[in-house]
């Protein structure tokens, strides 16, 4: 089997998008620089026997039927599931609460307003959805999905509907064989993005910093990064969290993440194989408080309870939404609740109902098992893909299709 590493440089294919000029490459000069000196103190550092034996040994693993409770197989034109991690970090034998999941406390955001996995975005091509700024980019097959590469130093823009809101998720899947990765709020005031705080990432560390607020220096597990990484960002007002599967790597209190209505990212990457990017999910929404909700609208939705796809099989990343949800039922003990499942129209109707039930009754199997609440408390029913909350012809709303909803009875 090809390594990663030789299947990106022998067959992802294309040259990509020439480097174009830019107004913003000025501001960027600082960034560029710093992020320059981090990649050549690893310029003699090459691909080893040892990386090429591991990757092998993660496509082989990923290639075997996972370990789960349910056989169901995922219905007909299905997509991945809402919020999962996708191609990355897939933990697949743990359940929620087990392992370094059990610390874990992001929450996905509830609405989403951007999404792409780059399935139908042609090969050879850069992503419509996305906006092109310089550099060297387009989307890449690899083992029968697609990716962003990014082949040298580039910037993108992410296009949002609206201003990115106060409290908000970014998810996406990184693979960092070397180089820097940044994200940071686009500002039309055209500030230097080291006047606020950005998100950095490079091998075998991650890092929030920016003069305008707050900054932490924090070290990842390098061999993480020999792999598909999985992503996350959640901010609350001043507060930013960075995530890496699931690990959090910063918490920071005061920072100065810019919200406008674009999300820019930055890489200096001196790798011929690319940096890959996918699985970009944007959402309003992720720190609340759960019983205020449901007492004052009736109904509360979630995006944070995660299936493996086309089963009823729960996440351990569903720890933090399903701790919430327990910890409410403990504490007010008079609540009764419906669990409701959901699906999107892709597939068959039938199956996507079946399903929704099945997950819907997990939910509810382990509230009681983890949290000994009063099975007479909990009802479930899946209503498959009948009662949407957005359109299917788009790929932000299926996923905000997808999703468990609790009504309060």
């Amino acid at each position: 089997m090809a390594t990663l590493w030789r299947v990106l440089v022998a067959g992802l294919g294309g040259v990509g998008l020439l480097g174009l000029p830019s107004p913003a490459a000025a501001q960027l000069g600082k960034l560029k620089d710093k992020a320059k000196e981090k990649v050549e103190q690893k310029a003699e550092e090459k691909v080893d026997e040892a990386m090429d034996d591991a990757l092998d040994g993660e496509s082989e693993e990923e290639e075997q039927p996972a370990e789960a409770e349910s056989t169901e197989t995922a219905p007909e034109g299905e997509e991945a599931e809402a919020g999962a991690p996708g191609k990355a970090g897939a933990a697949a034998k743990l359940k929620p609460g087990e392992g370094a999941w059990l610390n874990y406390d992001f929450i996905p955001g509830d609405k989403i307003l951007y999404y792409e996995d780059f399935e139908k975005s042609p090969v050879g091509d850069f992503p419509e959805r996305l906006e092109f700024v310089e550099g060297n980019m387009e989307v890449a097959e690899w083992q029968g999905s697609r990716y962003l590469r990014i082949s040298t130093h580039a910037d993108l823009d992410i296009p949002l509907p609206k201003v990115l809101p106060e409290t908000f998720t970014m998810e996406f899947d990184l693979y960092l064989p070397d180089g820097v990765f940044y994200i940071y709020g686009f500002d039309p005031e055209g500030t230097t993005p080291w006047d606020h705080t950005l998100v950095e990432f490079q091998r075998g560390s991650g890092a929030v910093r920016g003069s305008g607020g707050g900054e932490a220096s924090t070290s990842t597990d390098e061999g993480i990064w020999e792999d598909l990484v999985h992503v996350r960002l959640m901010g609350y007002k001043k507060y930013l969290k960075v995530y890496a599967n699931e690990k959090r790597l910063a918490n920071i209190p005061n920072a100065d993440f810019i919200h406008s209505d674009k999300i820019h990212i930055n890489v200096y990457n001196g790798w011929e194989a690319g940096i890959l990017v996918d699985n970009i999910r944007i959402a309003e929404g992720g720190k609340k408080i759960l019983y205020d909700q449901l007492t004052a609208q009736g109904r509360v939705t979630t995006q944070g309870i995660y299936f493996d796809s086309g089963s009823d099989r729960i996440r351990p990343e569903s720890t933090p939404t399903l701790k919430e949800i327990g910890e409410m039922l403990q504490q007010h003990a008079d609540l009764k609740i419906m669990i409701e499942g959901h699906t999107d129209s892709q597939g068959e109707d039938a199956a996507n109902l079946t399903l929704s039930d099945k997950r819907a009754a997990a939910v509810k199997v382990y509230l009681v098992g983890t949290y000994k609440v009063d099975a007479a408390r909990l009802q479930t029913k899946g209503f498959g893909e009948t009662k949407p909350v957005d359109s299917n012809d788009t790929a932000e709303g299926r996923q905000n299709n997808r999703r468990v909803e609790l009504v309060k009875l």
